[in-house]
């Protein structure tokens, strides 16, 4: 007689009950990894911009006004600043900088401009997106006053002067001599135009 204590076996009807549960808790893991690993990915893409533009990653510059104080001027250094511009595709506008290159010393205080015109028959609004390489050099680019901080409406056949000032931080690595300043320019007039009908749709 087998003792009331002794284990058994588990039977075949018993083993194919639990299976389907067991299905059921991988696939929930599965589900919550990837929903984890698409948020985390999600969540990188500003921090990626924050970096970007801090470090000067990809040539990405600050995309707000820097203080000018206390900053020492290195006259016994210049360093040479180029000049580029160029519009999105099929956009009327002719963009072009006033300068295309300047020498300059670390910590000088620098002001020029680039010039807009709207070949359209209508009023346009662009938007300037600068980026400077050698990429290690954006982070020591900084610009106390741009066009590129804000939208430029541009009245049909209309002209504009868009001003920059700016310094090369004194701090720039011995190794680099030139950096090159390059807008994008993009239109934006129909992302402006959605924008203001649903602002009007939500009052």
């Amino acid at each position: 007689m087998l003792s009331a204590c002794q284990s058994r076996e588990p039977n075949a009807h018993e083993s194919n009950a639990r299976q389907p549960k067991s299905n059921r808790r991988l696939i929930s893991m599965l589900v919550v990894g990837c929903l984890g690993m698409f948020g985390f990915g999600f969540a990188l893409v500003p921090l990626y911009d924050v970096l970007c533009e801090k470090l000067g990653i990809n040539g990405k510059t600050a995309s707000s006004a820097k203080d000018y104080q206390g900053i020492t001027i290195d006259t016994q250094r210049l360093v040479t600043i180029e000049f580029l511009a160029q519009v999105q595709t099929g956009m009327p506008w002719e963009f072009t900088p006033q300068t295309k290159r300047l020498e300059v010393h670390p910590g000088e205080l620098v002001r020029t401009s680039f010039l807009a015109y709207n070949r359209a028959d209508r009023t346009l609004v662009g938007q300037a997106i600068p980026s400077v390489s050698p990429g290690q050099g954006a982070a020591y680019f900084n610009k106390t006053e741009c066009f590129c901080f804000n939208q430029q409406p541009l009245a049909a056949l209309a002209r504009a002067e868009l001003p920059l000032i700016f310094y090369v931080d004194p701090q720039l690595p011995e190794s680099i001599h030139t950096l090159t300043l390059n807008y994008t320019l993009y239109d934006i007039t129909d992302k402006q135009l959605t924008s203001a009908l649903e602002q009007g749709a939500a009052k």
